[in-house]
This record gives C-alpha cells, sequence and structure tokens, in this order.
C-alpha cells in the first residue's frame, strides 16, 4: 500500500504572528517556518503503519513555491521514502481546489491507495483540501481520524461527530484528515536529519499536474484581533449575578 501525506510550510505554531504594516497578509520575513502539526502527525502515522508492514511506501508531498523544501526534508528525516515537490512558481498561497486537482493527479499516477492528510492549517484554518479531494477522487473519507487500525482489509476509525465520537469501517482506497490526537510525531535525530540534507527531491510543475482555475477568494485586509479588555473584581456572589444578568447575551428579547 503507498500512503500519500501531503504538508504543508506554515508559519511556526511556537512564533507570534506579526501582521504587515499595510494590513496585507502575514509578516513571515526572517520568521521561522515548519510542517504543519496536523500534516506532522499525518505523517507520523503513516511511517507507524509502513514499520508495522501495512503500508509499502510514504511519500509526501507539498504544493508550494521552491522554498518548501525545507518541510519535505522534515518528512524525510521522519522517516518518508519520497518526498515530491509541486511547484507553484509563486509564493502566494494556492486555492484549496488547486492544491486537491494536482494532488488528485498524482494520486493516479502513484498508484496511492491512502492520503493521510491533516485536517486542518493552522494559517487559514480552512480544513477543505481532504474533502475535495475525496470528492475528486470519489473515495470514502473521513475526517478528525483520531484513533486508526486496519482488520480485514479495512480501515477501522474513531472520529469527532456532531454527536459524539463515531467509529467507522472504510474499504481502501480512502482520504482520511487526522487530528493531534491520533499520534505524537517523533523526535528527529541527527543522522536522519544529515540524510535527508542531501536526499533528492522529486521537483513537478503545477502546470503539469492541473491548471490552476481562477481565484475564487481575495484576502480584503488583516488586521491584529482586539486587545482584551481588563477584568472586573466584584465584591461578592450578589454583585456577580448582577454582571452577569448585565450582559447583551442575557438580555431578554422583546
Amino acid at each position: 500500500m503507498h500512503i500519500l501525506v501531503p504538508v504543508k510550510r506554515v508559519v511556526d505554531h511556537n512564533v507570534k504572528v506579526r501582521v504587515k504594516s499595510d494590513g496585507s497578509g502575514v509578516d513571515t520575513a526572517g520568521v521561522k517556518m515548519s510542517i504543519n502539526p496536523f500534516d506532522e502527525v499525518a505523517l507520523e502515522q503513516a511511517v507507524r503503519l509502513r514499520e508495522k508492514g501495512l503500508a509499502s511506501r510514504v511519500t509526501a508531498v507539498t504544493c508550494a513555491a521552491a522554498n518548501a523544501q525545507d518541510v519535505l526534508r522534515t518528512a524525510l528525516a521522519m522517516g518518508a521514502d519520497a518526498a515530491v515537490l509541486v511547484d507553484s512558481g509563486t509564493a502566494a498561497a494556492l486555492d484549496p481546489l488547486d492544491v486537491a486537482r494536482a494532488l488528485k493527479a498524482l494520486v493516479e499516477r502513484e498508484q496511492v491507495a491512502l492520503v493521510l492528510c491533516g485536517k486542518q492549517a493552522i494559517d487559514d484554518d480552512l480544513g477543505a483540501t481532504g474533502p475535495m479531494l475525496a470528492a475528486l477522487l470519489d473515495w470514502p473519507q473521513a475526517i478528525s481520524v483520531n484513533r486508526l487500525g486496519f482488520e480485514g482489509g479495512e480501515l477501522l476509525l474513531s472520529c469527532d461527530g456532531d454527536r459524539g465520537m463515531e467509529q467507522l469501517a472504510l474499504p481502501l482506497p480512502a482520504v482520511l484528515s487526522v487530528d493531534l490526537r491520533l499520534c505524537d510525531p517523533r523526535t528527529i535525530s541527527l543522522p536522519n536529519m544529515m540524510k535527508a540534507k542531501k536526499a533528492p527531491i522529486a521537483t513537478l510543475a503545477l502546470s503539469d499536474l492541473a491548471e490552476p482555475g481562477p481565484a475564487r477568494s481575495i484576502v480584503v485586509s488583516v488586521c491584529e484581533p482586539p486587545a482584551r479588555q481588563a477584568g472586573v473584581k466584584v465584591a461578592d456572589v450578589n454583585a456577580l449575578i448582577e454582571q452577569l444578568r448585565a450582559l447583551p447575551a442575557l438580555q431578554a428579547t422583546a
């Protein structure tokens, strides 16, 4: 079984995000970038499946500009067998549907049986690429997967649902969008990182897989969230109740 793991290059989750002075976006100059944490969990799970003999190959792929090779080398250091850069030729973020179309072409070319991706990216929080890819491939899918097993050639999954935890059984091929609780990514050793720096990375032009369509959304402006208001101390429980009753959300409507 060949597993494909799409990974996205995002601002590291430990970095405090800064907004550009003109409000056009997030300032990434000199900022540490890393693999999206949800995608990192998906990659760890894929490598574990290969180590258990349930998968034969794990390929990491990213659709971005050439500078995204650093996250692919991290994926190789974690244990991916191969890495593919789908070069978009631009530093601007791609539309999720364009990414899904490129991944569909790659899945069909590489004869992939399972796609493991993060349920969302921490920069835009859309969580759209996985479901779009499943729809384009007409494959079964599961979202927010927090437990994964195999039995009788089927995927046994535990997922977050609207009514609580859902237990699913899916046939292969399939697309899974995983949650952070699925597993803990391994610590990368220095020898593996040094080996990954010399490993080859296949590069494909985005136009070779799918022609990008027109922009479906534009960023109007980006701004800092409003500062949190100072708290209020109350003398006793009765004063607290009065403060709560005064909240707009608790006001009676006519």
